[in-house]
């Protein structure tokens, strides 16, 4: 714990807006036995203020560093002093000089600090001291790590993986299903361009990638293997595979799952003539047929003359979305009557709405049409090639490929909807099209009708990893995209649910080759900057470089499971009495176990019940509302809410001085006492500000600010036993682009508590 703190203020950062004499008589007055050195410094973030620092620190002085003036997220590389010195930034150019709205619309005087700005920036300065008072040095959780990467899947993600984390020296297991390498490339008769000049297909080159994989001493290939289960955590798993008819335990240090997709069922396409007209197929089975070497008819052997690509279906599936939906409510039901956790696997019925991911593949069917449109010309001499879309995605260097496509005289384009399908004799297919480029309504008779083949990911039939986790086999799936392996995919890619374990490929989200390529990259240095992490005892993401961890006095432990069962990650598991059994590694330090403890017992180094909670009482809370103004708490995440604060106060926008701003990991880590605290001593509101939650989540820890507003209702219940009007806390979503729309935010709800009145404990 830091009991002697030295406090610098830089007058660089705060334009001369302060009166830091005052603020440092302040400090000397109240913490005269916690702060020996209070100092000011023209510009601390040069080497004079670093070396004026360190001074202290080596003169024995101080052995922790509270530094006031601009906002910990800049140059927050500057201000390390090693790991025995604790340091905290007090943020009073942002937060403060550059944010204060005098309330009487009285405009700032140069050298003259208003009487609420000063205010302000004590009860920051107060509460940055005690922060680092209430704090103690994390030692981490350093493991001896196996720098061995399992790579699950064998196709172009999973040997890209290989080859990448075995170019840095690690070594790597590659676990393949199949009796040979390659997955779904090594069936591809040719490859959307990705080499320059991007206008026509290619091969693919998989043979040479699985030589290369072959030959390479620190790649072990396991063919004709499957993952039998996977125990431990990240940099020390052990790993049971199948394989050659025996298991094999292995010690392996991360995952990365690149086990691809299936085609989806085809029965969701007869509305169109599959399986009805034996000449509608899937652009699966064209690929199949170009790979072989010719593409001939099912019906009578001939090649076709006029072979349509069909990439939109209009209203023909409107029937299997009212079927999905169906299928969904009854799962969901299901599963409310099992009383299955949100980590549960909901695998048993993504099998039902496949036909969904079509949804999720514009950019693949648009290029997969394009690609196979010339095989049209290469395969059927004098052939036509029509392409009917609703929409055309051809994203990037995707246009030049396109383009090339529109300047094919063999290859026709238009924009239309599907109205019918049917029978055209001898085995040709009639298409009735309306809204296109030809007409209003249109029919057209082809010799070959091919549908886009949709994507499902392997995991939404096959749990893969047979996780031996108190939350299941599998990842928990993302169901805005239906069975897709677990991924942020706004702000971590690669990034599962399960720390340790990275996707990459079409497992992941459909993608072209070149796109898994890169994203094969991207996993294999997300599996090794984990191990090159949970080495040193350090997060992994997204606080990389956290040497801090939960901490949990099992004295006081209630067996309540709460922060087994709200942890994201996965990251604890239960003893046969139901104590939490915490796995260091898999865990992302964003505190969801200690928002969610009523008995309080879960606390890090340096972020706790306590420390917080000090924090907030530190606040001056005037005991006349008519006088002193109203006192309002933001608790804020540091992710998105915080950053958007401070790109707010920089770009010249403003809010009340009546709020406090305390920075929390996320919202998830929220504590109900912290709210209770606040409104005991009179705080007339509680603003909470996260990520957002929801289909289009933005939370860097998943489920923080959705299970913080799940609590809300705990939060009623606690206000209610105060007598306290729940409207004085409230709960709002931010992403950190939203900067312009905080301040509005935050003055709306200062207004509406205004108009509440003060709150009933004042004065107590």
């Amino acid at each position: 714990m830091a009991d002697k703190i030295g406090v610098y203020f830089d007058e660089s950062t705060l334009s001369g807006a302060l009166e830091i004499q005052k603020l440092c008589e302040g400090v000397q007055k109240k913490w005269s036995d916690l702060c020996p050195v209070v100092k000011v410094h023209p510009r601390l973030a040069s080497a004079e203020g670093r070396a004026m620092i360190q001074a202290d620190i080596d003169a024995g002085t101080i052995n922790a560093v509270c530094i006031c003036g601009s906002s910990p997220r800049v140059d927050w590389d500057f201000y390390q002093f090693g790991k025995d010195v604790l340091v905290d930034r007090v943020n009073l150019r942002e937060f403060c000089v550059l944010s204060y709205k005098d309330p009487g619309g009285q405009p700032m005087v140069s050298g003259q600090t208003p009487e609420l700005l000063h205010k302000m920036a004590n009860d920051y300065v107060n509460m940055g001291v005690i922060k680092l008072q209430k704090a103690n040095l994390p030692d981490g959780g350093a493991i001896d790590v196996v720098k061995r990467v399992l790579v699950i899947g064998g196709g172009w993600a999973g040997l890209s993986a290989a080859l990448d984390v075995a170019s840095v020296g690690y070594d790597v297991t590659l676990v393949e299903k199949k009796d040979v390498l390659g997955g779904a490339a090594a069936g591809m008769y040719k490859t959307i361009p990705f080499k320059y000049p991007y206008d026509a297909a290619h091969a693919t080159g998989v043979e040479k990638k699985i030589a290369e994989v072959q030959s390479c001493e620190k790649i072990e290939v396991l063919l004709g293997s499957e993952v039998a289960s996977i125990a431990g955590a990240p940099g020390n798993y052990e790993v049971a595979i199948k394989t050659g008819g025996e298991e094999k335990v292995l010690g392996i240090g991360s995952v990365i799952l690149a086990t691809g997709w299936l085609p989806q069922d085809t029965s969701f396409l007869k509305p169109l003539g599959y399986g009805k007209l034996k000449n509608v197929i899937t652009s699966r089975e064209f690929e199949e047929m170009a790979k072989a070497g010719a593409i001939v008819r099912k019906s009578d052997g001939t090649k076709p003359a006029k072979v349509m690509f069909l990439l939109g279906y209009g209203s023909k599936m409107d029937q299997f979305e009212v079927k999905e939906q169906q299928a969904r409510a009854a799962a969901l039901a299901a599963a409310e009557e099992k009383k299955e956790t949100d980590d549960t696997p909901k695998t048993n019925f993504i099998k039902q709405d496949t036909y969904k991911h079509l949804a999720y593949s514009s950019e693949l069917t648009s290029l997969t049409a394009l690609k196979q449109a010339n095989y049209v010309r290469e395969f059927v001499p004098g052939g036509v090639a029509m392409v009917v879309y609703e929409h055309m995605m051809v994203p990037g260097l995707n246009e030049l490929y396109y383009k090339a496509a529109q300047n094919d005289a063999s290859v026709m384009m238009t924009k239309g909807v599907i109205e019918e399908v049917r029978d055209g004799g001898d085995g040709d297919i009639v298409v009735v099209l309306r809204d296109t480029l030809l007409g209003s309504k249109v029919e057209i008779e082809v010799n070959m009708l091919v549908l886009p083949t949709g994507m499902v990911p392997t995991t939404a039939i096959d749990p893969i990893l047979k996780l031996k986790y108190r939350q299941g086999p599998a990842m928990p799936d993302l169901e805005l995209f239906s069975g897709y392996a677990d991924s942020n995919y706004i702000c971590f890619p690669y990034e599962t649910r399960r720390t340790g374990i990275y996707a990459a490929g079409t497992v992941r989200q459909p993608m072209t080759l070149a796109a898994a390529e890169v994203d094969a990259a991207g996993a294999a240095l997300k599996a090794i900057q984990c191990l090159e992490s949970a080495n040193r005892g350090m997060a992994v993401h997204p606080r990389s470089g956290d040497l801090s961890f939960p901490k949990f006095n099992l004295v006081r432990c209630t067996q309540c499971k709460r922060c087994t069962e709200e942890c994201p990650f996965g990251a604890l598991d239960e003893d046969e009495k139901g104590n939490p059994m915490p796995n260091t590694s898999r865990c992302r330090r964003c505190g969801t176990c200690m928002g969610a403890c009523p008995e309080r017992v879960i606390s890090f180094d340096n972020y706790n019940v306590d420390q917080i909670g000090s924090m907030i009482k530190a606040v001056e809370v005037p005991d006349d509302m008519a006088v002193g103004g109203p006192r309002m708490l933001i608790l804020a995440c540091e992710n998105d809410a915080y950053p958007a604060l401070d790109m707010a106060a920089l770009r010249g926008k403003k809010w009340s001085p009546y709020v406090r701003i305390v920075p929390v990991r996320c919202l998830g880590s929220v504590n109900t006492i912290w709210i209770a605290d606040a409104m005991s001593k009179g705080t007339d509101g509680c603003l909470l500000l996260g990520c957002k939650y929801g289909e289009d989540y933005q939370c860097h820890f998943v489920k923080g600010s959705e299970l913080c507003n799940r609590r809300m209702a705990n939060v009623g219940e606690t206000l209610g036993k105060l007598g306290i009007e729940t409207e004085r806390v409230r709960q709002l979503q931010v992403a950190i682009d939203e900067y312009d729309k905080v301040p509005q935010m935050i003055d709306e709800f200062v207004e509406e508590i205004i108009k509440l009145g003060p709150n009933p404990f004042k004065g107590y």
